[in-house]
């Protein structure tokens, strides 16, 4: 096998059948999972396929907008795995389209970035490991027509036809490195992210520019993005088809009281300027200036300036960790991480686990002075570049 044109597959669109499958699902220790979806038009993802693949060589293409993918709630409760590759997105979702999610889970993309993948694509994976070179699909295959051809098909059934035997690989690499139980709590990290809940009254904080807003603008900034958030989920649309952000931002800034003075604001379109859009949006804008004005969350350009250089010269360091601990460095700490960890948050991910054992310890050590990182030369077969000292190591 070279490049997965024989990989088999049956295609699912009654919900009958379904069920039967999710039986067999259910007796399996474990299987593989991916999701096709689009979100162009849409605020919600619109779930246009859900790939299965189990035991030997059994692979099912569910249609969803035949089959009532109900089942699938005993199967994520269940305590069998669900083997995915880059599953964000894939557990975004399931959470919108079925109500839940795995509660048992393991990601493939994650697994390979602890042991020297980076962050790889499934392609990669595939390739470096089983020596399978995959041919390439269309990537802008609208999913959700019907029928699917049996290319699309096909391409689809490859997603979930190998994961298995890429799992059972790098978890053989993982062991030997000790780093299996990394990958589980990272694995677990993402999982609960995956049912974070969409918090429209942090919209405005997604806003370019949003954070340069002063006083009472930047509460009118808010209240118009959340009403906008609210507004574009009933409508199932995407946010920018309800008040393009150029909008919100002229809001903020001119605070209108009526129809006029909203229609002289930059980038409100004629159907926003009158009726009953303009209404709400004046509503908003008024429940902007009334209540208190938010605070802009730390972080970025707000940490204290006698931590800046101690985030550069760490993230520095952290790149040459990731690079000899063979770990993605992403998935290692973020400059995120740095200043929420420097910054003494307690839920910094460098805080506790696996992060505190590689290099939260370390770094409390520097900042406390009882560390410093040095440049060291390259020598013999060591690379140059910088050192951790501690205290009793300095002559």
């Amino acid at each position: 096998m070279s490049n997965g044109e024989d990989v088999e597959f049956t295609w699912v669109d009654s919900t009958s059948s379904f069920e039967a499958i999710v039986d067999q699902l259910l007796a399996c220790d474990r299987y593989a999972i991916d999701t096709e979806f689009h979100r162009e038009r849409t605020y919600f993802p619109a779930l246009a396929l859900v790939q299965l693949g189990w035991g030997d060589g059994n692979i099912a293409l569910v249609d969803p907008t035949v089959v009532d993918l109900s089942p699938l709630r005993t199967l994520f409760d269940s305590e069998v795995e669900a083997v995915f590759h880059a599953a964000q997105q894939d557990l975004d979702v399931l959470t919108h389209a079925v109500g839940a999610i795995p509660q048992n889970m393991f990601d493939t993309q994650i697994a390979g970035g602890f042991v020297g993948y980076g962050t790889p694509s499934l392609a990669s994976l595939v390739n470096s490991e089983l020596k399978i070179s995959l041919a390439k699909g269309d990537r802008l295959t609208d999913w959700l027509r019907r029928p699917l051809t049996d290319a699309q098909q096909r391409y689809a059934a490859i997603d979930v036809a190998y994961l298995i035997e890429i799992q059972d690989r790098l978890v053989a690499k993982l062991e030997e490195a000790g780093r299996i139980e990394w990958v589980l709590e990272a694995c677990e990290e993402l999982r609960q992210k995956g049912q974070s809940p969409v918090r429209p009254e942090d919209a405005w904080l997604r806003l370019k520019d949003a954070r340069g807003l002063k006083g009472r603008g930047r509460g009118v900034a808010k209240a118009v993005a959340q009403w906008r958030e609210h507004r574009a989920m009933k409508l199932d649309v995407p946010v920018r088809q309800v008040l393009p952000d150029l909008a919100i931002l002229g809001i903020a800034q001119r605070q209108p009281k009526n129809e006029s003075e909203l229609s002289q604001a930059r980038g409100v379109d004629g159907r926003a300027q009158r009726g009953s859009v303009a209404t709400e949006i004046l509503a908003a804008v008024a429940e902007g200036l009334a209540g208190p004005v938010p605070e802009v969350p730390s972080g970025g350009d707000d940490i204290e300036r006698d931590l800046r250089p101690a985030v550069t010269l760490i993230s520095a360091w952290v790149s040459q960790v990731a690079k000899t601990e063979a770990v993605d460095t992403a998935m290692l700490a973020t400059r995120a991480d740095l200043i929420a960890f420097l910054s003494g948050d307690p839920r910094a991910r460098l805080a506790s686990g696996w992060r505190a054992e590689l290099l939260g310890d370390d770094i409390r050590e520097l900042v406390s002075g009882n560390a410093s990182l040095t440049f060291v030369p390259s020598e013999n077969s060591r690379p140059a570049g910088l050192r951790l000292l501690r205290s009793d190591q300095v002559q």
